[in-house]
């Protein structure tokens, strides 16, 4: 079972991270559209990937990582073992990732309503913010270092 829950876990992870990567992506070309028609396509594109694809991969994932700590590592994480910080860190950079999951949102409604505050060039280091964080993530399940 332990192993099922696992790879279900890491697929919508996949799926969450995918939408993370191309919503704010999504975000730079409509930044720099200046024509109705891209604008009003790229909310569309914007609102399915986010409503469609990226919030519920990140639900799913979020539920499954859950059960997983609920189911398997509850002790250990509760009593703050030395083996655990690891899941710790890693909890604390999924925390970070739904916050900035929550501003993509926010960021996706001022699009809406036309209300952007921010050029391409913010969007296109925005960008970069997941990269990181599933870095961090793959190197503390795998190597966890600590």
């Amino acid at each position: 079972m332990y192993l099922w829950l696992k790879a279900l876990h890491v697929m919508f992870m996949v799926t969450w991270f995918a939408g993370l990567f191309y919503l704010p992506r999504l975000f730079v070309y409509h930044a720099m559209s200046t024509d109705q028609a891209s604008i009003e396509r790229f909310k569309i594109m914007e609102r399915k990937l986010y409503y469609g694809i990226t919030t519920p991969g990140g639900i799913i994932t979020i539920l499954l990582g859950t059960w997983l700590v609920i189911q398997f590592w509850w002790q250990p994480l509760i009593n703050f073992t030395p083996d655990t910080r690891w899941l710790h860190t890693k909890l604390l950079l999924v925390t970070l990732l739904t916050i900035y999951h929550l501003y993509c949102g926010k960021l996706l409604q001022d699009f809406k309503h036309d209300r952007n505050r921010y050029n391409h060039v913010f969007y296109r280091w925005f960008n970069e913010f997941p990269v990181l964080i599933l870095i961090g993530v793959i190197l503390l399940v795998y190597l966890k270092p600590f």
